[in-house]
């Protein structure tokens, strides 16, 4: 791994630094740190990208290589006895550090200079210092050597040497570091996800949690009845409108991993059409021993060949392979892609652009691609052109095609954060130009020349008027950009539509002749159809579809006028639309009944949060309960994702039936009232959305809908970590916690999966600001062997390569070892949707409806 061991003139070099001894004590003072603008001056070389994350993170091996790079550097004592850390000046802040995150190693080594010694980071390399950091990480601190950030004299510019200028961290910062740091994470060894060590616990526990719930006797009965509906042939076959026709999906009993099809649109209307199978996913799965997963498909503009996304596993990580439709046949030597979170799609018939992983270097710290090439047919790989590069500090870039009748639209997309992106149009010689739209542009497609987006923040382009954050917008790209700069714009804008303070636009999809929208209003839903009109005005129509629901955008065709769109609520199944072009939708297909809603009603409530906010949520439950029920508390709050009213027959059959009732919470951090109520939940006020849903939870109870021993928790991935933070700060609230494919350790979350990539919505432990604030939330650092806390299920999957089950895993092996009341189940497959097919999905939800059964007592 290493690139060479340095020299011996190197190592003789730094003999002198190990005569400094142990880190110095908190009494003993600490030695000045260097700031980061002396290293520059020193003439160190910077490693690309601003962001620092260990690509060998866990790796036995590279720590064995540094061990053997440490020991030649000969210098033990100034990383603290025995070599068990390091102590230098962080980048970050320019604070010494003993130990501390993997980033402030590296800054440490790369950069630092203890009493006067060379930087190392020029000497060996990037890849030789984050060999010794996974070594250095790999060894245990010492419980004789302080842990605790400290601060010397930095000299920054301006500053003298008596002191003046030196940089204080405040009480509250270094106390959030001493309990990050002051101990070694005993559960570390978890976060190796294949490792035999942890699998073998996993097997355990699953062993253990099975033996508990599928013992019990409505297991079985509950697992057979959701197999049956999901495997139902009933069921309304969504599609993907191309052309003249639908492309569809489809899994049941018959084919479990599933096959991909079409019909004409005009055939789609009958109530059986006659299905066209392009690819059997079981078939060819059984053919090359491959255990692959569906991740989706896109076609040229002619859908002469497609390129086919599959996942081993059910992973983010996928394998593309390019099929001709016509031969039913993967094309020989055709455009594919090996596995990696790939970003892939045609420019033409014959071109593509794409980014995956092409060596160190050429991802970003959030693990996706930074590069965007483009890629001729019939030219190996390695002479794809590269047509733009981003920062390793940036979530990713990719490259974003629209087709339609009038031509193409083609362009890069930069992601700089989750919420922020910059946008490049591809020139027909591959060069490309930036457009005039702001970071918190939204691109939600492209309607002709003109591209359709949503604003995240208030904007004011050069004259013009201050257009409000969550409103729809058109810009039209310019056929021609002008010589040099970028283009204004001002003369090419329209706003669409901006919502109030009680509505927000939640879907947006564009087709040949019309945008559409699906627009709610205090968390229930209508279409709002958008058409150009003459002097680049646009009209405005709602279609006539249910109300008090939600209203989805299934499909729009960019090749001609159908759009298809669906209706549902808690108590009516979904109901299928189709528009033909004239704005009259009809019902196409219906799902039928799964449970009888004759006797249920929904509410829509509003509780009261603790900073006087009202935050609505839903109930659905039994029209004249007898009393309190046992009830199941749904959320999310994050990402700017609504909860929005959904026909649930899992909820339905196997709790509203069965006398429970079901709540959502449209708790601040998600998107029910458009990007404010998102921010309002973000970064340093995450506390907001606890406390929502600690209001909605305390608002049940004084309503007399339940008690909190029969209140019960539930929620995935933002939403896990939602529910084990909401359990921990404020147990006596709940009966029961069922916590899936959750977050939890908010001190290394950004070092798991695709973790780096959410610093916009949770911010980075790595800075000492942001840490003192997720300290105070973490579910993993907050629990306590001391207090009492609701029995809680935790449900996850091996092959989650997005949060992973590292965190489920940690929790509750910390929980089970302070003596509270745990079960763990782990799938092996799924991904992060915690399920790969039918089966395991119905295995998950049976697991999880047992558990809630057993500790709240419905049924």
């Amino acid at each position: 791994m290493l690139r060479s061991l340095p020299g011996l003139s190197m190592c003789l070099a730094l003999i002198a630094c190990g005569q400094h001894g142990a880190a110095p004590s908190e009494q003993s003072g600490a030695p000045p740190a260097i700031a980061y603008e002396a290293h520059l001056a020193a003439g160190v070389r910077v490693p690309a990208g601003a962001t620092l994350r260990n690509p060998h993170e866990g790796d036995a091996a590279v720590a064995k290589n540094g061990a053997s790079l440490f020991t030649a550097m000969n210098c033990d004592g100034c990383h603290g006895t025995d070599g068990s850390g390091w102590v230098g000046p962080s980048l970050a802040d320019r604070r010494w550090r003993y130990g501390g995150a993997d980033g402030e190693i590296f800054s440490s080594i790369y950069y630092g200079r203890p009493k006067g010694m060379p930087a190392f980071g020029g000497t060996v390399g990037t890849e030789a210092v984050w060999s010794l950091v996974t070594y250095i990480r790999s060894l245990p601190l010492p419980d004789d050597v302080p842990t605790e950030s400290w601060v010397g004299e930095a000299r920054a510019p301006g500053t003298g040497a008596s002191g003046e200028g030196k940089v204080n961290s405040g009480p509250e910062q270094r106390q959030a570091h001493r309990e990050h740091s002051a101990s070694p994470d005993p559960y570390l060894w978890l976060e190796d996800v294949h490792g035999a060590k942890p699998l073998e616990w996993v097997k355990a526990q699953n062993a253990r949690s099975a033996g508990i719930l599928k013992a019990d006797p409505s297991y079985h009965k509950d697992y057979e009845a959701i197999l049956k509906v999901m495997d139902a042939t009933d069921r309304i076959p969504y599609g993907d409108l191309e052309h003249q026709y639908v492309f569809n999906f489809w899994q049941d009993a018959e084919h479990p991993k599933g096959i991909w099809r079409r019909t004409t649109i005009a055939d789609y209307a009958h109530s059986a059409p006659s299905w066209d199978i392009l690819l059997d996913l079981d078939q060819l799965a059984k053919d090359e021993h491959e255990n692959w997963v569906w991740k989706g498909a896109e076609c040229t503009p002619a859908l002469k060949r497609c390129l086919l996304h599959l996942s081993r596993g059910g992973g983010d990580a996928v394998v593309v392979r390019e099929l001709d439709l016509a031969a039913r046949a993967f094309v020989k030597d055709g455009f594919q892609l090996a596995e990696a979170k790939s970003a892939v799609t045609y420019l033409d018939e014959d071109t593509v652009l794409f980014g995956t992983d092409f060596g160190p270097g050429s991802m970003t710290a959030s693990g996706y691609p930074r590069i965007v090439k483009l890629w001729k047919r019939g030219a190996p790989q390695s002479q794809a052109r590269t047509i733009y590069e981003g920062r390793q500090s940036d979530v990713g870039a990719q490259g974003v095609v629209f087709h339609d009748p009038s031509g193409t639209l083609a362009l890069v997309e930069r992601d700089v954060g989750f919420f922020t992106a910059e946008y490049y149009l591809i020139a027909s010689d591959g060069t490309t130009r930036q457009l005039p739209l702001p970071l918190g542009a939204d691109l939600k497609g492209a309607q002709g020349r003109n591209l359709v987006f949503t604003l995240r923040e208030d904007w004011t382009p050069p004259k013009s008027q201050r257009m409000s954050k969550g409103s729809l917008l058109t810009y039209r790209v310019p056929d021609r950009l002008p010589a040099g700069g970028r283009p204004e714009a001002a003369d090419t804008l329209a706003v669409l539509y901006t919502p109030d303070a009680h509505s927000a636009i939640d879907e947006v999809a564009a087709g040949r002749d019309a945008v559409y929208a699906s627009i709610y209003h205090d968390v229930t839903g209508a279409i709002h159809v958008f058409r150009p009109a003459a002097g680049g005005k646009w009209s405005d129509s709602t279609l006539s579809l249910p109300a008090g629901g939600s209203t989805h955008i299934v499909a729009a065709n960019s090749w001609g006028p159908e759009a298809q769109f669906r209706f549902e609520s808690y108590t009516t199944p979904t109901t299928l639309y189709a528009d033909a072009g004239d704005g009259k939708p009809l019902p196409l297909k219906s799902l039928p009944a799964r449970f009888d809603a004759s006797s249920l009603r929904t509410e829509q409530f509003f509780a009261t949060s603790k900073d006087g906010t009202r935050v609505p949520y839903f109930v659905t439950l039994g029209r004249a309960p007898a009393g309190p029920v046992p009830t199941v508390l749904y959320g999310y709050g994050g990402f700017e994702i609504s909860m929005t009213p959904s026909y649930s027959p899992n909820f339905g059959m196997l709790w509203l039936s069965r006398g429970g009732a079901f709540v959502v919470a449209n708790i601040r951090g998600g998107g029910e009232y458009g990007p404010a109520w998102h921010q309002a939940a973000l970064l340093q006020n995450r506390q907001k959305a606890y406390d929502d849903f600690q209001a909605v939870a305390r608002d049940l109870v004084k309503r007399g809908i339940t008690t909190p021993p029969q209140l019960g928790i539930m929620g995935g991935s933002n939403g896990g970590l939602l529910v084990s933070a909401n359990m921990v700060q404020r147990p006596e609230l709940f009966g029961a916690v069922v916590c899936q494919v959750p977050l939890i350790d908010m001190i290394r979350y950004t070092h798991i999966g695709a973790g780096a990539s959410w610093a916009a919505e949770y911010g980075d432990p790595e800075r000492p600001a942001d840490r003192t604030w997720i300290m105070k939330y973490s579910p993993y650092q907050n629990v306590k062997a001391d207090r009492s806390y609701p029995p809680v299920l935790f449900v996850t999957a091996t092959s989650d390569d997005r949060v992973t089950p590292v965190h489920a895993r940690k929790m509750a092996a910390r929980m089970l070892e302070q003596g509270h009341e745990v079960l763990f189940y782990e799938n092996t497959d799924g991904g992060h949707a915690g399920a790969a097919d039918h089966k395991q999905a119905a295995e998950m939800w049976a697991l999880s409806f047992v558990y809630l059964a057993l500790k709240l007592g419905v049924g």
